[in-house]
């Protein structure tokens, strides 16, 4: 954990819950765990602010607790600052979920985003409640145990309840259930999707729907986040392809697009077996392999420019290269190649290793520095760039709210009172005359400040790209 992932974490924090909380979660950012005593000394807070800030976390999954270690009966808090940095990315988890289930399933998950978890029934009366306005307009620590199969298991309500509740009968429903997203889901969505514009970017279209084929048929018979998935027949991918009626040429030429896949260089899928028809594995680790290295190259590119992202491939291609062999291979003049050569080995994006030569037992011995580079370490110098790029956009997007503050509130109440006019069936000069209270220099303040913050949420979006794509990495690298 690493100073700028715990600031953007705060900004986080303080955007969706508040300066109190954003205290709370910050205090427990630094360390590994804590009791609630230790909170309420450290941070100055009232002890009943801490105890509500903390039940606030744990129902958004935010903070975890287990026993103390000291006192059975006492626990100890820790923050999940992972589950923090998903935040910027509801936007779409929602999309996905609209994308795939429709409008109805995306009120669902906003509202369970929105709550953290929450019951069953709640969930789905404050849905349809919202869709049809839409359509109108110190004990003991208890020891959490939950079977696999229950986090799965279905909530067994009646229409009559659900009725009831949102005719506002307080009663819970005796067979409710408590829901929560499940992010991994959303993740796994998320990962293969990338994997499939992978293809689809270096092959074609079709490419791109024989790996969501591939993809869906791993699933079959291997765990969702191994990272190699177990021998997947020919025939079964034949048989998925034949299903999918909308796209014939696939299936006309589908052992042509598998030899290509099998003979491309990013490795996603290979060939391990001729029986049958062949077998072919999907190799996730590797794809995220050679993903993260085009994301770290990018990086450099934009960072400091083409000839320094020329140097950084070289060094990629050669693994150990001295200074001298890298203005050679790269074609820069000396001083421009140890110039950019220096600036990536200041930034991290490269590592020197030193070497000693004896030339004689009675002569000086001769020193070799030979460049190489570290990925583990490169893709986690990218992250803290994305954390740091994160920070700066919500700084920039508060700033900008800030400094029109009184026009955004000014537009807000106009646009408050013209809708309870026209719900009032007032006249259209009324309303006009309301409207005009903004004067054209004001609208354009108003659309530049709009434009400004839509431009930072894409970015914040882009960025986060890049660090979902660098986090799978890390977390494949560290598979066995």
């Amino acid at each position: 954990m690493s100073v700028d992932c715990g600031i953007l974490c705060s900004k986080i924090i303080l955007e969706h819950f508040g300066g109190v909380v954003k205290t709370v979660a910050h205090d427990l950012f630094k360390v590994s765990s804590k009791t609630l005593s230790n909170i309420v000394a450290t941070t100055k807070l009232q002890r009943s602010q801490v105890i509500e800030c903390l039940r606030i976390l744990v129902r958004y999954g935010l903070v975890t607790y287990k026993v103390s270690l000291q006192n059975p009966k006492i626990p100890e808090y820790s923050l999940s600052y992972e589950k923090v940095l998903l935040f910027p990315r509801y936007v779409r988890y929602m999309l996905l979920v609209k994308t795939l289930y429709g409008d109805e399933a995306e009120l669902l998950i906003e509202e369970l985003l929105r709550s953290g978890s929450e019951k069953a029934s709640s969930i789905i009366v404050r849905a349809t409640t919202r869709l049809k306005e839409i359509k109108k307009g110190c004990k003991e620590i208890p020891q959490l145990i939950i079977k696999q199969e229950d986090l799965f298991m279905s909530p067994s309500l009646s229409l009559k309840e659900l009725t009831q509740m949102e005719e506002g009968h307080p009663e819970v429903p005796a067979n409710d259930v408590t829901l929560r997203v499940n992010f991994d889901r959303f993740h796994q969505e998320f990962r293969d999707n990338i994997m499939i514009s992978a293809i689809k970017r270096r092959i074609d279209d079709n490419a791109g729907e024989l790996m969501r084929v591939i993809l869906q048929q791993m699933y079959i018979r291997t765990e969702a986040w191994e990272p190699i998935s177990n021998p997947i027949p020919v025939v079964e991918i034949r048989n998925a392809v034949h299903k999918v009626k909308t796209n014939p040429r696939l299936a006309q030429h589908l052992d042509q697009y598998l030899k290509v896949l099998d003979e491309d260089s990013s490795n996603f899928i290979t060939k391990v077996a001729d029986s049958g028809g062949g077998q072919y594995v999907v190799n996730i680790r590797e794809a995220f392999i050679q993903l993260s290295w085009a994301a770290v190259e990018n990086i450099v590119e934009e960072r400091f420019g083409s000839k320094a992202a020329r140097v950084f491939r070289l060094i990629k291609s050669k693994h150990f290269i001295e200074q001298e062999q890298i203005q050679q291979y790269a074609l820069i003049p000396a001083k421009e190649a140890k110039l950019i050569t220096y600036r990536l080995l200041e930034e991290c994006f490269i590592q020197i290793q030193e070497l000693r030569k004896s030339m004689s037992s009675a002569g000086p011995n001769k020193t070799f520095f030979l460049f190489h580079i570290d990925i583990d370490q490169v893709v986690k110098k990218c992250l803290e760039i994305c954390y740091k790029a994160l920070t700066n956009s919500m700084v920039r997007r508060q700033h900008e709210r800030d400094e029109h503050k009184r026009l955004i509130e000014k537009q807000q109440r106009i646009e408050s009172l013209t809708a309870n006019l026209r719900e009032q069936g007032a006249p259209a000069d009324q309303i006009d005359e309301l409207e005009e209270l903004l004067t054209p220099l004001e609208n354009e303040a108003l659309e530049r400040v709009r434009i400004m913050i839509a431009r930072l949420g894409e970015a914040e979006l882009r960025v986060d790209d890049n660090m979902f794509l660098l986090q799978l990495y890390l977390m494949y690298s560290n598979c066995k």
